[in-house]
């Protein structure tokens, strides 16, 4: 999951990449890495514990924006818009996918490393009661696969990045 938050007039980014136990994760924040795991998590607060340290943090959403509490000082958490962004980076373009709405992950049909094309059905989520199917938008090649099957997403939640051929 990909965020950014303003800090004093700088906006920088972090990344969020889950680890094996589904409470831990990388958090990655311009050149720093941290590790993170959830001891426990309540309505509105976190207990975590990040590179070994306890911490309490306060949390609030609503689902766009996420306004995190840690020792007094409060951070907005913001998300890429909604379905695809287009980047670049040297002479490759990629497109991320972000899920439309909260849900399950109920099926994966791509790996990281393998060619789609246009309109190919690359995951199924399930909200709702109703499938939605997340299609390529173009010819490419599944770069980074952020989600496995099973997995509950948020609005919003970056699933799947695909690299231009």
């Amino acid at each position: 999951m990909k965020f950014s938050f303003e800090e004093n007039s700088q906006t920088t980014s972090m990344e969020l990449t889950p680890g094996s136990s589904g409470k831990s994760y990388r958090a990655t924040i311009g050149e720093q890495t941290l590790e993170v795991e959830i001891l426990q998590a309540k309505e509105g607060k976190l207990d975590l514990l990040i590179d070994g340290k306890h911490v309490t943090a306060y949390v609030s959403s609503d689902h766009a924006k996420h306004w995190i509490s840690i020792d007094g000082q409060t951070v907005v958490l913001t998300r890429p818009t909604v379905g695809a962004k287009q980047r670049g980076s040297g002479h490759e373009h990629a497109s991320e996918l972000a899920a439309p709405m909260p849900g399950q992950v109920r099926a994966v049909s791509v790996a990281e490393g393998d060619s789609v094309t246009k309109c190919q059905t690359l995951l199924v989520l399930e909200a709702m009661k109703m499938e939605i199917r997340i299609q390529a938008l173009r010819n490419g090649k599944v770069a980074k696969l952020f989600v496995k099957q099973g997995q509950t997403v948020e609005r919003e939640q970056m699933l799947i990045e695909i690299e231009e051929n």
